[in-house]
């Protein structure tokens, strides 16, 4: 299989994963195409959840299909539930999964007004007919998937408020704490969300939760259960509720949480760049300076003791691109 931005070849995963059909739900009911608003006319926080920023991440369509299906509706605030890159999802391969990411450019790296006003892409065009609902969210749960196998990660962003959520949800194990992205601006942390201190009776919160290997069906179950923590916590739906209108949706609780502060990317300077073992993160290196992978001739190295490793992966290497991050590891 090639990637679609190279000619390098890399090995196909197998995809287990069936992509939804989500017809039934595809016009949505707000006049934005896929998005879902449901208010119970009672204060309550503005709930939203959103899956489907790339285009070959399921396991959130999944959810909120499951979500739509099972008629859930907030007893308090209100929820909206957003297909947000239908076009790159029109493009799914299973065999070919990392095509359908986008269609022009990454949807997740759009969200600075600037870029969504350029409206000179579909990504750019999608973002500012979204961009709304992502505004009047009190609290925003970001639904994805990665392109490894791997451990589910909660990212929280630098803000305290977000961690603390991610204790109280408990679940999943590892929780990332990331200064965002250096190619863009992540929906996640688009305008009063990506605020490092709470402004006067704000309320705002946002996770982005990444489920695990696209292909695979257990990221479709964390995609669920993440969608019922997240509601419960928001307080739009009672727990009694949730377990009755989405049984099986819960699962156990994570026997202990850590946050994984990261400290730095390792960049690649071309689609050279290998690891020197099959890495799939969580690895945990004892001594700084170990060798974990080699940059064009330039070996890589962990820059301090108890060194974790975050998302490796080389199937979209190539100059400038992130291929893993470095985080330090603290109990929660």
């Amino acid at each position: 299989m090639s990637h679609p931005d190279d000619n390098r070849t890399v090995q196909p995963l197998h995809f287990e994963l069936p992509a939804p059909d989500i017809s039934a739900w595809r016009a949505g009911n707000t006049g934005t195409e896929g998005v879902w608003h449901f208010d119970s006319g009672v204060p309550g926080r503005r709930v939203m959840v959103s899956a489907l920023v790339h285009g070959n991440e399921l396991c959130g369509a999944w959810a909120l299909k499951g979500l739509l299906e099972a008629g859930v509706r907030p007893l308090r605030g209100s929820l909206t539930l957003a297909f947000c890159n239908l076009d790159a999802f029109d493009r799914f391969d299973a065999t070919n999964h990392d095509a359908s990411r986008f269609t022009d450019e990454d949807l997740n790296r759009q969200w600075l007004d600037e870029r969504i006003d350029a409206a000179d892409t579909r990504e750019r065009r999608r973002a500012a007919a979204l961009r709304p609902w992502v505004t009047q969210a009190d609290w925003l749960l970001d639904i994805h998937s990665m392109h490894e196998p791997s451990a589910p990660l909660l990212l929280t962003g630098m803000q305290p408020r977000n961690l603390q959520l991610a204790r109280a949800m408990r679940s999943p194990e590892h929780i990332v704490v990331d200064a965002g992205h250096k190619d863009g601006v992540r929906m996640r942390d688009y305008g009063r969300f990506g605020a490092l201190t709470d402004a006067p009776g704000d309320d705002t919160r946002s996770l982005l939760i990444e489920c695990g290997f696209h292909g695979d069906p257990a990221s479709r179950a964390v995609a669920q259960d993440q969608c019922v923590r997240f509601i419960e916590q928001a307080g739009v739906l009672d727990a009694d509720a949730l377990a009755q209108q989405l049984p099986g949706w819960r699962l156990p609780d994570a026997p202990r949480q850590w946050a994984l502060e990261v400290t730095g990317p390792v960049v690649a300077t071309s689609s050279a760049f290998t690891f020197v073992a099959p890495f799939t993160g969580l690895e945990v290196f004892e001594k700084a300076g170990t060798v974990i992978g080699d940059n064009d001739g330039v070996p890589v190295t962990t820059p301090y003791d108890d060194c974790v490793l975050v998302m490796p992966s080389v199937r979209q290497a190539r100059a400038g691109v992130t291929v893993v991050r470095f985080a330090r590891r603290q109990a929660l």
